[in-house]
């Protein structure tokens, strides 16, 4: 982030945990927290909050959007992570990117790890779309080497996840929208339905 430095890091001496972005660096915090900023528990998913001497003071000439920023010296990253037991953190996804459906809240992060696992599957991206009933579904685009199987990627999720998690449509795209730095874009997919029977 250009608001921070780095924050954490897998360990030199020590366990480099595959999925992992490590441990808090020496002299920074890092607290994981709910929408009432109160700290979750082990493994739970919520906001990453930082502190620390590499966190920037504020935006230049712009009070309210510092303020927005930081929640009592804490600077709010929008990043959604989990810490294990023994404080390794993993990333889930970004706040914004939370599909609220039914009042589940859907991690993309979680559904994207499943599809790109298989066979085929380049890369895969998962968005909400609205729903009359639940409020958001989820819709997963797939670039893959040839066609898609959607009953596979399915059956796929619905071994890995819960219900209302499951993709209710796959839809396969050449490339995914990019930014010159190579994170994608998803207001640029392209728009998509899904129509209850």
């Amino acid at each position: 982030m250009s608001e921070t430095l780095m924050n954490a890091s897998n360990p030199y001496d020590g366990e480099r945990r595959p999925g992992s972005v490590g441990l808090p660096l020496p002299g920074i915090s890092i607290r994981i927290v709910d929408g009432t900023a109160t700290d979750v528990a082990t493994g739970a998913v919520g906001e990453i909050l930082v502190r620390g001497p590499n966190v920037f003071a504020g935006y230049w000439r712009q009070p309210d959007a510092t303020a927005a920023a930081f929640a009592d010296g804490w600077f709010r990253t929008g990043d959604l992570g989990a810490r294990s037991a023994d404080g390794y953190i993993t990333l889930r996804g970004r706040r914004t990117d939370v599909i609220i459906s039914g009042g589940f809240n859907i991690y993309p992060r979680e559904v994207e790890d499943v599809l790109t696992e298989a066979p085929g599957v380049r890369e895969a991206v998962v968005i909400g779309v609205p729903d009359a009933r639940r409020g958001e579904l989820p819709v997963a685009y797939i670039v893959a080497e040839g066609e898609i199987d959607a009953s596979a990627l399915e059956a796929r999720c619905r071994r890995a996840l819960a219900s209302f998690k499951v993709p209710r449509a796959f839809v396969r795209v050449d490339t995914l929208p990019r930014t010159a730095l190579g994170k994608v874009q998803k207001h640029l997919l392209p728009a998509w339905s899904v129509e209850r029977k």
